[in-house]
């Protein structure tokens, strides 16, 4: 008998609404919205950075355990100084929010966006390998050209430069080293003038958005929902 059944059997409230039932079912709400709220940033509602890191070692833990790769997208809006400077941050808040919302519209149910911190965001695609992710990039960044965000009476076009990159299960790459490796494509994506995805072109092939009988036996026995990008 678990401790909630005593609680049952020893409520003398039993006729009708138990105080002590109602009250704990509100600290069980309490204490999700709080673990909740300490993995989400409070602007955009997505992942923070504390989230990104735990689900980043999951999921490559995932990716050694059942050699699904998983693949890192890092992104950084271009010129956002500019954005603030010149419009205020209140209107910066709410192009940040904009990009978020746009973006977390054409990502899968099992991704995993976040803040990375400033203007800056990392989405974890489980499941992916890197022709996938770069497409799945290029159509980030496509649909934040494409869709100016209105600021009071100013529509404002805003571009974000990406950086990708995949992990396969080799070597002992933690985290914090696969942060780095595709935060490396992001500077290269500035450094060629903004508004673009790089990648490892070496490593990258167009591949199918499908995935093959092997990998949806682990994606099945990995618990993870089997989606295309």
């Amino acid at each position: 008998m678990d401790s909630n059944d005593r609680h049952e059997e020893n409520c003398p409230y039993m006729d009708r609404a138990c105080p002590v039932q109602e009250e704990l079912e509100r600290l069980r709400e309490k204490a999700r919205w709080l673990e909740e709220l300490s993995q989400k940033d409070h602007l955009t509602g997505l992942f923070n950075f504390r989230h990104l890191m735990e689900a980043l070692e999951g999921e490559m833990e995932r990716t050694r355990r059942t050699g699904l790769a998983v693949s890192l997208v890092i992104g950084d809006l271009d010129h956002f100084k500019r954005v603030n400077d010149h419009y205020g941050h209140e209107a910066g808040n709410e192009a940040l929010k904009w990009a978020t919302r746009l973006w977390v519209h054409l990502l899968r149910r099992i991704d995993i966006p976040c803040r990375y911190g400033g203007e800056e965001f990392a989405m974890i695609l489980p499941g992916t390998r890197l022709g996938q992710a770069v497409l799945v990039a290029e159509r980030l960044r496509r649909a934040l050209r494409d869709s100016p965000v209105q600021l009071a009476e100013t529509r404002l076009n805003l571009t974000v430069s990406f950086g990708v990159d995949c992990y396969e299960g080799e070597g002992s790459l933690r985290p914090r080293g696969f942060l780095d490796r595709a935060d490396r494509f992001l500077l290269a994506a500035k450094g060629q003038g903004r508004n673009r995805v790089c990648y490892d072109a070496e490593r990258f092939a167009p591949e199918p958005t499908e995935v093959s009988p092997k990998e949806r036996e682990a994606l099945m026995a990995g618990g993870v929902e089997e989606e295309g990008p």
